[in-house]
């Protein structure tokens, strides 16, 4: 009976084998995060991955190490794993609203992998438009790409002290502003 107490002891009170040091991060739109997670000793040299999903065992692994230190990377996220600190890093860039989400921390092993699970938001942005005194007449539109002959105009507008929803326009301060809820 003792000895069968003294094996359970270690999986009751000891500490997880891998734990996000956050369990929940967000960044801003077209921005980036950075998630960290930390694992016990002796796991060091195991295969480390990122996925994306609600439950672990469904989750799409999004980059993966391969056992190194070598920074691993996939489309706008990479991973790199600290074996001297035990921590491996991901960073997730350029986000999108679709990347709010359910994700995982992960060790590759022998039988289910160990898995910690992170909630990742998305911030809105405010974006701010200045313009010169003489302009205040004129239309103002909102187009969230550099090419301006293909991008798709989001909103529209003439006016002053003029306020929809998100957008904002102030003849006084001749700003023009509008909060980015998407892509």
């Amino acid at each position: 009976m003792w000895l069968l107490l003294i094996l359970f002891l270690p999986v009751v009170r000891g500490s997880p084998a891998l734990m996000a040091v956050s369990d929940a991060v967000s960044g801003p739109v077209r921005g980036s995060l950075t998630v960290q997670c930390r694992y016990e000793p002796g796991w060091e040299t195991y295969n480390k991955w990122w996925c994306q999903g609600a439950e672990l065992k469904s989750c799409r692994i999004l980059v993966q190490t391969d056992g190194s230190e070598r920074e691993a990377r996939g489309d706008r996220v990479s991973i790199k794993d600290n074996q001297k600190l035990r921590v491996f890093t991901v960073t997730m860039e350029e986000l999108r609203w679709n990347n709010a989400d359910t994700y995982w921390c992960g060790i590759e092993r022998y039988g289910p992998d160990l898995g910690v699970k992170v909630k990742v938001t998305i911030d809105p942005v405010t974006e701010q438009c200045h313009y010169s005194p003489g302009w205040e007449t004129f239309m103002k539109s909102w187009c969230p790409d550099a090419d301006l002959d293909t991008c798709t105009i989001f909103v529209e507008t003439t006016g002053s002290e003029f306020k929809v929803n998100i957008l904002s326009i102030n003849k006084k301060k001749h700003t023009f502003s509008m909060i980015t809820l998407g892509e």
